[in-house]
């Protein structure tokens, strides 16, 4: 698609984190006004979001991962019920802001086989792009074989819609200036996880889905550029910039 952008608004940015279904409501609303004053009417956009304080805190207590399952349908409904609510959340405030944006669950459209191959068909995400919608979709739990419910995380949806629907611009909030070094000096580039694996250490907070790692290494598969960087920097980045870490595994 011509001109798409995927960003991924983290979790660990637009709530607070280490209490349970609480919304950064500062945060939040200023990454919304960055985006409704960066989308023009020929502009394409694609919002995926993290779970933060909803999704991380009911998966960790059920022991949902992306590598552990659960079988218990009350647990996936807790956990899906909370990606629910922030996932409102962010909608109703693009509405607001006279974005014309929709949901798309993952756990209604995507699936995962045994060996770990993902299948999450972009039908509707670009049906919506086609009528001038912004599809939002969110990490989730979805079925996969031979293990019940695991998480996906909204890292790999970036990736699996970037590869699918040929985005230009592919973009992470995070609530860092990028991918710091043992010197907490941002990484221009990366291109290899080796690399970088040793200054790589797991989240503070609850995340079930990899930390920042798990986003490195998804994006050095991603087959296209893309970009780490804090909130103050996302007005930067959707108005063509490149700021924080770029991550090129090409």
């Amino acid at each position: 698609m011509t001109n798409l952008t995927i960003l991924k608004l983290g979790g660990s940015v637009i709530t607070e984190k280490n209490t349970p279904e609480t919304i950064d409501e500062t945060a939040l609303d200023g990454l919304l006004d960055a985006i409704a004053a960066a989308t023009t009417a020929d502009s394409q956009l694609v919002v995926v979001h993290g779970g933060g304080s909803f999704g991380h805190v009911h998966a960790a207590e059920y022991g949902v991962s992306t590598t552990q399952g659960t079988s218990e349908a009350a647990a996936g409904a807790t956990i899906h019920g909370a990606m629910k609510r922030l996932n409102q959340a962010v909608l109703d405030r693009l509405c607001d802001r006279g974005l014309e944006a929709l949901p798309v669950h993952p756990l209604s459209a995507a699936g995962r086989e045994e060996n770990g191959t993902l299948s999450l068909p972009t039908t509707a995400t670009a049906g919506l792009l086609e009528e001038g919608f912004v599809p939002v979709l969110h990490g989730d739990v979805i079925a996969h074989a031979g293990k019940g419910l695991t998480v996906l995380s909204g890292d790999e949806i970036v990736t699996s819609l970037a590869d699918s629907l040929g985005a230009t611009r592919v973009g992470l909030c995070s609530t860092v200036p990028g991918v710091l070094d043992e010197n907490n000096a941002v990484i221009d580039e990366i291109t290899r996880f080796e690399d970088v694996a040793t200054v790589l250490g797991d989240s503070e907070a609850t995340d079930v889905s990899g930390g920042m790692a798990g986003k490195v290494r998804e994006l050095l598969e991603l087959g296209a550029p893309a970009h780490i960087f804090g909130p103050d920097a996302l007005g930067e980045f959707l108005a063509g910039a490149e700021p924080g870490t770029r991550i090129d595994g090409r």
